[in-house]
């Protein structure tokens, strides 16, 4: 019979390439489920997400713990010593249990040299807990649990909001889903669960989202399986709305992955004439395959693996509508993946910017007179979204701004912006550009400029 698995020696498994910057959550934690007895699978996910989230306060506290630090081949007992910390600080695990599986499991990773000093410290923090992080409370990376870069970029760009988004960035996300509004309406998926005892709200912005009160496995949703239901943010669910498409029209979805909101204007908009989406990574580029499938899409869309900065895959027909969910930062979506405050670097923004701008104007070219661009990113970032905007209205003449309408979000003078909120939305950026039917003189003048 196989030795019982050390779900903590697991979970630091996990953790260790992300502390040395390799991989992230979403890369390496399928893995280990699947390594991990189905009973366990809840705790695993638990202890590697739990940590992560908390991580920049726990690596305070181990500092103050560790009379020096572990050497880089010893990555995976930092890691499991934040696996530890969090059980004690944070988690509804009984202290005992929590400590005993934490010191068995330096045997498991083969290490066995560190059961004392793990005993040791962590009774050390559970005797000593207030004192050790009174001693922190001056450190801001203790106190708003972000990097300071991130602080003081995010404070210099939201001097009235820099606070409640760090603390939104700790809670962890809602679920919330879409209702396919070609089965069943957002009513009748809400009177599905009901008679299946789960308790869930509509959401106050999107017209097909709801929530649900408590996360769940979304195998066990009446309908999710049969596509009747999705789950999406209900930011991301604005993006459908604001495209605006009429049966009839040519669609593009660029950076697409992993589908929904392109799964959100097919059931919302049928009678399309034609829609496509892109995708850079084909890995990716399968999911948006997979989804579609799953709702019965497949044959209303074409998926290309492609790079939206470049033309040569486009066949020179332009489209009536395009929608950019640009690469971005991620950093209104930290509450889902919380790894992104340990893996996202400051002087990383200035060059997603570069890329942003450069597929928007690789797209711009590709866009009927008359037609319509929704720009959006999961960003909160200034740099990646109203300025974005700003820099390619200067210099596209054909381009119109259009002001969004909501009461949804803080109105920019470019765009319109989404911060995370606790139970509620991501963090979101949208803007909207008409392009403009110009007229041959106005056509001359821009281009004489722009050979000028």
């Amino acid at each position: 019979m196989a030795d019982p698995i050390n779900i903590r020696a697991l979970a630091a498994g996990v953790l260790a390439p992300l502390l040395r910057q390799h991989g992230s959550l979403s890369t390496h934690l399928p893995d280990a489920l699947e390594h991990c007895p189905p009973q366990d699978r809840a705790l695993l996910q638990q202890l590697c997400y739990g940590s992560m989230r908390e991580l920049f306060r726990l690596q305070a506290v181990a500092g103050k713990l560790l009379k020096k630090p572990f050497k880089p081949q010893d990555m995976d007992l930092q890691a499991l010593l934040l696996v530890g910390l969090w059980q004690l600080r944070s988690s509804r695990i009984p202290a005992h249990a929590a400590l005993h599986e934490t010191v068995e499991a330096t045997q498991t990773l083969n290490k066995a040299w560190a059961k004392k000093l793990f005993n040791a410290v962590l009774r050390r923090y559970q005797r000593e807990r207030d004192a050790l992080e009174q001693a922190l409370a001056d450190d801001p990376c203790f106190t708003w649990n972000h990097p300071q870069w991130f602080i003081d970029k995010l404070s210099h760009n939201w001097p009235d909001h820099w606070q409640a988004i760090l603390s939104a960035n700790d809670q962890q996300a809602p679920l919330t889903l879409r209702a396919n509004e070609r089965q069943q309406s957002r009513d009748q998926a809400l009177a599905q669960l009901a008679d299946a005892g789960i308790e869930a709200e509509p959401c106050r912005f999107s017209k097909a989202g709801l929530t649900l009160a408590e996360p769940m496995d979304v195998a066990a949703i009446p309908g999710f399986t049969a596509g009747q239901l999705s789950v999406q943010d209900e930011a991301a669910q604005l993006a459908a709305e604001l495209l605006a498409a009429t049966p009839g029209e040519r669609i593009l979805d660029a950076c697409a992955a992993p589908g929904g909101k392109l799964c959100h204007l097919l059931e919302a908009t049928p009678r399309l004439q034609e829609v496509l989406a892109i995708e850079l990574e084909p890995a990716r580029a399968q999911r948006i395959a997979d989804n579609l499938q799953r709702l019965g899409l497949e044959l209303e869309c074409r998926v290309l693996t492609a790079d939206a900065s470049s033309q040569d895959w486009w066949d020179g027909t332009a489209f009536d509508r395009i929608l950019v969910d640009a690469p971005c930062s991620g950093t209104g979506v930290i509450r889902r993946h919380p790894d992104i405050k340990w893996l996202r670097r400051g002087d990383e923004i200035a060059a997603l910017a570069q890329v942003q701008l450069n597929i928007l104007t690789n797209l711009w070219q590709m866009l009927k007179p008359g037609g319509r661009l929704v720009y959006a990113t999961c960003s909160i970032f200034s740099q990646e979204n109203e300025r974005i905007i700003e820099r390619f209205l200067r210099q596209h003449d054909d381009a119109r701004h259009q002001p969004i309408e909501a009461e949804w979000g803080e109105a920019r003078p470019f765009g319109r912006q989404l911060f995370p909120q606790v139970k509620g939305h991501d963090g979101f950026y949208y803007a909207v550009l008409d392009k403009a039917v110009l007229d041959k003189a106005t056509l001359n003048k821009a281009t004489d400029d722009s050979n000028a």
